[in-house]
């Protein structure tokens, strides 16, 4: 491909510079207080940004029209076309936005500073100041706050300044300039260049919350510019309490593939969706009290690249859940077959937790059998005192008499201290098979 310029200077005024430069007459919006007197330098401000691809509308027609094959050999013969994909748009040279173009949200925005004298005089002690204007704060950008001993006729001071804009709305740079005439005299004025920082991406969360204290989430990203964009990494960073799996990928052939396939590119206005799944560490999910309300689960870090490499990065603030409501008991299987044998015993696990964080429990296990599902045991069992926040295991064995998909239901539990039952129906689902048939283990 062939290449025009890198970089192109947008000039706030038209105005020529000894070095070598290309400079656009587009100016930035600007503000200007009106000075007393002439000024022995001038200011300009003009912003960096890097070269497009240019574009050309193709003009073509068939054989058989009066043209012929005229128009074709016109963009065959076009340099500025892609040898061979004459008919695409997209062309092999680079060209300078003819406007100040958009800002969004993460990127990085560039600016050149140059102060020139503009008289036959030497100018002393000039001192340049950047400062730039957001709705919640004034940020120095300047390289240096030294000040210049003189600056003589027809030379000039450049700065060139970096920010990365972690705001959205209406921005201000305000440059400054002092100096001292020759006669002593003290000057000083200032410029204001505005401009407006969009929204590149719509984040939008949805939180699932599991039996086994997991958290999923689903993180929906939408690209709201006019431009694709290359998604370079979208990572969940979880709270301490969590560690985080990313599901956005499969194996194949034991390698980690992305599901969005080779080229990760997200076009104007397209959605995309990432799951992740939160597991509690070990040392927080023995506290049962502690993950119920726990309802920070971290924040996600955006990384994309737009037009010939331009980097932005965002990072949502802390993503905040429901917490679950379980109550003062929660019971949850920690075992249980997927399938199991028509009218022949089998085993489960279950975790009972007192979710209350004062209150000492004294419970007792009721049994109560359904249409298909049979417990094995003495119901009305007691189990004993239940401390706050703490757990215990139980072991139990039953049966089903009826095929097919059979869900478990009929566990009580009172506390005989509150003479309160707590119900639980629909704990979760078992394939029932007639004998007749193998059941892998």
């Amino acid at each position: 491909m062939r290449f025009c310029i890198n970089y192109k200077f947008q000039c706030a005024t038209s105005v020529s510079f000894t070095r070598q430069c290309i400079v656009s007459k587009v100016p930035i919006k600007m503000e200007v207080n009106p000075p007393k007197q002439e000024h022995l330098l001038a200011l300009k401000v003009m912003r960096l940004t890097k070269p497009t691809l240019f574009t050309n509308i193709p003009v073509t027609c068939e054989e058989k029209d009066l043209p012929g094959d005229l128009f074709n050999q016109l963009m065959r013969d076009d340099p500025s076309t892609v040898n061979g994909a004459e008919i695409l748009m997209l062309g092999e040279m680079l060209t300078l936005p003819q406007n100040f173009g958009n800002i969004f949200l993460g990127e990085t925005f560039s600016s050149y500073i140059s102060v020139h004298n503009d008289s036959n005089q030497v100018v002393k002690d000039i001192l340049v100041k950047a400062d730039l204007q957001t709705s919640s704060q004034r940020l120095n950008l300047s390289a240096s706050n030294a000040a210049v001993a003189e600056l003589k006729p027809d030379c000039c001071i450049d700065d060139v300044i970096h920010h990365e804009v972690k705001e959205i709305g209406t921005h201000i740079l305000v440059c400054a300039v002092s100096y001292t005439t020759q006669g002593g005299e003290k000057m000083y004025f200032r410029k204001f260049f505005k401009f407006q920082v969009l929204k590149p991406l719509d984040v939008k969360t949805k939180f699932y919350n599991a039996e086994t204290d997991e958290v999923f989430l689903e993180a929906q990203i939408q690209n709201i510019t006019t431009s694709p964009m290359f998604m370079e990494k979208v990572s969940l960073e979880p709270s301490i309490m969590y560690n985080v799996a990313e599901l956005n990928s499969v194996n194949q052939a034991g390698e980690c593939v992305t599901t969005f396939g080779t080229r990760t590119y997200l076009q104007p206005m397209d959605t995309r969706q990432y799951l992740y799944c939160l597991k509690p560490k070990k040392e927080f999910a023995e506290k049962a009290g502690i993950i119920k309300g726990v309802t920070v689960i971290g924040k996600l870090d955006i990384v994309w690249k737009t037009n010939l490499g331009e980097r932005g990065r965002l990072q949502t603030s802390q993503l905040q859940r429901m917490a679950p409501g379980y109550g003062d008991v929660r019971l949850s299987l920690e075992a249980i077959p997927d399938t199991v044998n028509l009218e022949e015993p089998f085993h489960i696990t279950c975790k009972i937790t007192n979710c209350s964080s004062e209150r000492t429990m004294d419970l007792v296990l009721e049994m109560c059998n359904t249409n298909s599902i049979h417990w094995c045991g003495i119901s009305g069992r007691q189990l004993g005192k239940l401390h706050p926040s703490s757990s215990l295991c139980l072991a139990l064995t039953l049966l089903s008499s009826v095929q097919g998909l059979q869900s478990i239901s009929g566990l009580r539990l009172t506390d005989t201290f509150l003479k309160r039952t707590y119900e639980y129906d629909d704990i979760a689902q078992v394939c029932v098979v007639s004998s007749a048939i193998k059941v892998e283990s």
